[in-house]
């Protein structure tokens, strides 16, 4: 055992030891850390991407292009008439003759088809830089070419939010608001979820139906929070879910949404005796 965080008389601290610390705190994987321009690809010319500032964490390992600069990474020409699909990656490099590490950035090109190209592999797939590998790749940037033209550049880590933002997002999740709120959490793809709760005490009418207005343009999906929406009443010790399914006493509340409007429709009639809360989950079309 060493003491890694303390004085020996010699420097005694390694990379290695770095990375167990990182690893430990970040994982892993690879995630884009929440600084600088967070390493925003910038289409320059058919041949030309601009890398702007940021930082990348991967294996614990933490490579950066410095702050106020970008990196410039040139791709192969197109082909007039094919697609193709090509990956920026890093490229970490361990010299163990000379005990030297390295990265940088390098281009895994793909193949040109006519239609459907798809994402090269990566050289060496399954390198461990903590094991000591020679080699290893960490896939950042797809590039997708149409004829000599590049269409796209599509981001592959996540970022990785700071502590002060995360311990933001965990106060956030323990209470509901009236008012739209970030969570901590992310839908498939990545995209931010977001959070608010409607109470109300409006009538819904015996066989009829309540209509709550909704402003939730920006919204592409949206879902109810059933752990988070009953109908309860002063006089009632607990409340009931919403949407409350008839069991005994053959009444239900049934709940429909989407991004204009909220619609309670019931059998039976809930007055205003009876809180309604309706807890909504969302993803926004920008995010």
């Amino acid at each position: 055992m060493e003491l890694v965080t303390g004085r020996s008389g010699t420097p005694h601290i390694t990379a290695q030891q770095d990375r167990q610390l990182h690893q430990g705190i970040f994982g892993a994987e690879a995630y884009i850390l929440n600084t600088g321009k967070l390493l925003e690809p910038e289409v320059q010319s058919s041949n030309s991407i601009h890398i702007k500032d940021g930082a990348l964490m991967f294996q614990g390992a933490l490579f950066s292009v410095k702050v106020g600069t970008y990196d410039e990474v040139t791709i192969n020409n197109g082909n007039q008439g094919m697609k193709r699909k090509d990956v920026i990656a890093v490229k970490y490099t361990y010299d163990s003759s000379q005990n030297i590490e390295a990265g940088e950035w390098t281009v895994v090109q793909g193949t040109p088809v006519a239609s459907n190209p798809v994402v090269p592999d990566m050289p060496v797939t399954d390198g461990d830089i903590q094991e000591g590998d020679n080699e290893v790749y960490c896939p950042v940037f797809v590039v997708t070419l149409d004829g000599i033209n590049v269409t796209r550049v599509d981001v592959i880590p996540d970022v990785m939010d700071d502590m002060s933002t995360i311990n933001k997002y965990l106060a956030e999740s323990f209470r509901l608001s009236e008012t739209e709120i970030e969570t901590p959490e992310k839908f498939i793809g990545g995209k931010r979820i977001y959070s608010m709760t409607i109470v109300t005490n409006d009538t819904i009418p015996a066989g009829g139906d309540l209509t709550i207005p909704l402003s939730l343009s920006a919204a592409d999906r949206l879902w109810i929070d059933q752990q988070n929406s009953y109908i309860r009443s002063a006089t009632q010790s607990f409340p009931l879910p919403l949407p409350k399914f008839s069991v005994s006493d053959d009444s239900y509340v049934g709940i429909w949404v989407n991004t204009a409007g909220i619609r309670l429709y019931s059998n039976a009639g809930w007055n205003n005796a009876w809180e309604k809360c309706i807890t909504l989950r969302y993803t926004k079309k920008a995010d």
